[in-house]
């Protein structure tokens, strides 16, 4: 296994930080120099204005760089033979330290500059949730000393798997998959975003009113129904375009390998380079996710079931736990499977249909979701103006389709089965999860019925696990199949607790 520097010997962060500090602040400056000048001029004139945020963007940059400069002076590092130390601090010295037996992550970040000056951010983690107590960053240090650091604190030597064992590249990147990009509820946020943005910029110009007056101008002649029409593919078209570069940032490069000692590692980026890592032994499952316009085109995405992945927003936000983009169905189930160690991935076993009663319930809640907003619009409409009315019935005609679509379909998505070591539970409609977890990480059952879903003979079943969500729902199960599906994923556990039938009934 490789050894990290010896006790006692401390390093410090890599000194061009104060370079990389300096640049970043001269891009910040550098963007905000025109709105400001044009601000400044029309009350000092142009010369003194561009004097004035010269001087200001100087001493902005020199003031970080040289906060940035004690940051460096007063930053130093060690990796013990047990701990992992940092120390930081000016007046105020701050000590923190890990023990090595308990850390489960080391992830290495660089956005494009780092890359450029060949460093990295390397973030060290234990995997619990407290704060910054369960973390220690590095920002930043050599690329080289990153790895030295992820592969000295992450071997634990040779582990022992059944099934496959094949080690190496276990999926790359297929440019072909940015097809689904579009199809994702990203890009509709996006085009929101862009127009939101479109305002916010001509508004800190002081030209908000113009930019609404030239686009009234443009669209005159347009009935409102035209005007709304436009400008939806308008948005629709920014934000397939920003989906489709977000996409290219986020997964350009992407590998998933298997490392030796038992570590699944994903890197990917364009600009900002990322990798992940995850220890094998945490690993409890695999949850296959098909959001609506994904799974229309037949693909979806993998994301691990893993104990101790840290869940702080940077990462929540970042897809930290997801191990392969969406793809087609047949590759996702495919590295699955080889994540897992199995011959077939359980994510693709039969599952056990859910009784018509769960359609029913289904059928019922997307009438009440249509429903009470119709009826409250016509009773407005009723008292106030006749637009609500209009407005109502059409609410009522495009809504109720729609939801008993997606109610049959949500009832189509149910089911649940073991498979091997696995249980597995599938549900949702805009987004479907097949889970599939390791039985031996199931800590506890959870058995819900409501009224209506005792008078429907149907039940909730959860597994609670210490991995991933954290809990996993079979929805709507018959009563008698959904308690004897727990009593038999996980033997003796609910056992205790199942009312045995006197003989003879």
């Amino acid at each position: 296994m490789s050894t990290a520097a010896p006790a006692g010997d401390w390093r410090r962060l890599d000194r061009r930080t104060v370079l990389a500090t300096g640049l970043v602040t001269a891009g910040v400056a550098a963007g905000a120099a025109v709105p400001t000048t044009l601000g400044l001029s029309g009350r000092f004139g142009f010369a003194a204005a561009v004097t004035w945020v010269l001087a200001g963007a100087a001493l902005l940059i020199a003031g970080s760089a040289g906060a940035d400069y004690v940051r460096w002076r007063r930053t130093r590092y060690r990796v013990g033979a047990d701990r992992v130390e940092l120390h930081t601090g000016l007046l105020l010295v701050r000590k923190r330290s890990l023990a090595r037996e308990r850390i489960r992550s080391v992830d290495l970040t660089a956005h494009l500059l780092q890359r450029v000056l060949g460093l990295v951010t390397v973030r060290i983690g234990t995997g619990e949730h407290h704060g910054d107590d369960s973390t220690l960053e590095l920002d930043p240090v050599l690329r080289a000393e990153g790895e030295r650091l992820r592969r000295a604190l992450l071997e634990r030597g040779p582990t022992e798997a059944s099934g496959s064992h094949r080690e190496g590249e276990l999926a790359t990147l297929d440019p072909r998959w940015i097809r689904y990009a579009p199809v994702s509820f990203v890009a509709p946020a996006l085009g929101g975003a862009a127009v939101g943005a479109v305002l916010q910029v001509s508004d800190w110009f002081g030209a908000q009113g113009q930019a609404i007056e030239w686009a009234s101008d443009r669209f005159r002649d347009f009935s409102l129904p035209s005007v709304i029409v436009l400008l939806a593919v308008a948005a629709t078209l920014a934000g397939v375009v920003g989906a489709l570069g977000l996409w290219v940032e986020m997964w350009w490069n992407y590998r998933l390998e298997r490392e030796p000692g038992g570590t699944l590692r994903i890197r990917r980026g364009l600009l900002t380079s990322r990798s992940v890592s995850i220890e094998e032994r945490r690993l409890r499952g695999v949850d296959l996710v098909e959001p609506l316009g994904v799974r229309l085109l037949g693909a979806a995405r993998v994301d691990a079931i893993t104990t101790g992945l840290a869940k702080d927003d940077e990462e929540q936000h970042g897809d930290h736990n997801t191990l392969l983009p969406a793809a087609p169905r047949q590759v996702a189930d495919g590295a699955a499977a080889a994540v897992l160690r199995e011959a077939a991935s359980p994510t693709a076993a039969a599952l056990t249909p859910h009784p018509p009663a769960a359609r029913g319930r289904r059928l019922r809640r997307a009438c009440w979701a249509v429903g009470v907003p119709v009826l409250v619009q016509a009773l407005l409409g009723a008292l106030l103006t006749p637009v609500l009315l209009w407005t109502a019935l059409g609410c009522a005609a495009v809504g109720l389709p729609v939801g008993v679509l997606l109610a049959r379909d949500a009832y189509r998505g149910l089911g649940h089965a073991l498979s091997g070591g696995y249980l597995v539970t599938r549900s949702g409609t805009l987004r479907r999860s097949t889970a599939a977890l390791e039985r031996a990480g199931v800590i506890g059952w959870t058995v819900r019925q409501s009224y209506f879903q005792r008078r429907a003979g149907v039940l909730n079943v959860t597994a609670t696990t210490a991995a991933g969500a954290g809990a996993y729902t079979v929805y709507d199960a018959d009563a008698s199949e959904g308690l004897a599906f727990a009593s038999e994923a996980v033997p003796g556990l609910l056992q205790p607790f199942l009312e045995r039938a006197p003989a003879g009934e």
